[in-house]
């Protein structure tokens, strides 16, 4: 899939969602862009993914949360336990705000994650 077509796709997920659950999404897709300005989205799954040397984050909207599914790596972020249903899950309330300082940690810590990861497979096949 295309940088573009993923965008368009990502733009399609957002505008389905419920009215009410369209500006947490595009606020979140906004952050995530920011912290990960050269991954490129794209749908997997049925929902938006961002892929940065690998699989960084994925998102979704559900009837009354919005799901934000970090590889796996949800439990290295303790500030995030309040949001914590499992170990690759937080879930984040449609009538609460974001935690977007929290959010933002967060895809900067999977952005040098996955940094570490590509250069350690790239050392590694050196």
């Amino acid at each position: 899939m295309s940088a573009a077509a993923g965008a368009r796709s990502v733009d399609a997920y957002i505008a389905a969602a419920p009215r009410a659950a369209q500006p947490p999404l595009r606020r979140l897709r906004a952050l995530i862009q920011s912290g990960a300005p050269k991954a490129e989205e794209r749908i997997s799954y049925g929902m938006p993914y961002y892929h940065y040397h690998g699989r960084l984050i994925y998102f979704a909207i559900f009837k009354n949360h919005i799901g934000v599914y970090p590889g796996g790596h949800a439990d290295k972020h303790p500030e995030m336990k309040p949001y914590m249903t499992s170990t690759g899950t937080y879930r984040f309330p449609l009538n609460q705000p974001l935690p977007v300082a929290l959010l933002r940690r967060l895809v900067k810590t999977r952005v040098k994650e996955m940094e570490a990861k590509e250069k350690a497979v790239s050392k590694a096949g050196s």
